[in-house]
């Protein structure tokens, strides 16, 4: 057997939201406030990342003569090179040097490796 609609209740809701009483005020700002939530939250923990970012991205330094990116302020903790002067005093500027790739290439010789004892090289 099918429900008949409860139409009494859908205009009771119906007259609550439209009349200017105490209840139908309570719910609309109820309605109100939940959807400007639902709508602004995303918006202010967005931008609140964003600044985070952005403040965390002008501590970091990066070392010249390894590259490790880190928070150190005198020596980087990889290599132990000492920070420039200039990057100490802006942090987070990153200037990549002029230099010639000839010279920073690294030349990898083979070595033949004895084998560890008792252990047979296959091959």
């Amino acid at each position: 057997m099918q429900r008949p609609i409860p139409w009494l209740w859908i205009l009771l809701g119906g007259l609550l939201l439209l009349a200017p009483g105490a209840i139908g005020r309570l719910l609309l700002d109820l309605a109100e406030g939940l959807t400007f939530l639902l709508i602004v939250l995303p918006l202010l923990l967005g931008g609140a990342g964003l600044i985070g970012w952005q403040l965390l991205k002008r501590r970091l330094h990066t070392c010249q003569a390894c590259g490790v990116t880190s928070f150190a302020t005198e020596v980087c903790p990889a290599c132990g090179t000492m920070f420039a002067a200039d990057a100490a005093a802006s942090p987070g500027s990153v200037e990549a040097p002029a230099i010639d790739a000839r010279n920073v290439t690294i030349n990898v010789e083979a070595v033949e490796v004895p084998p560890v004892d008792g252990q047979k090289r296959s091959g």
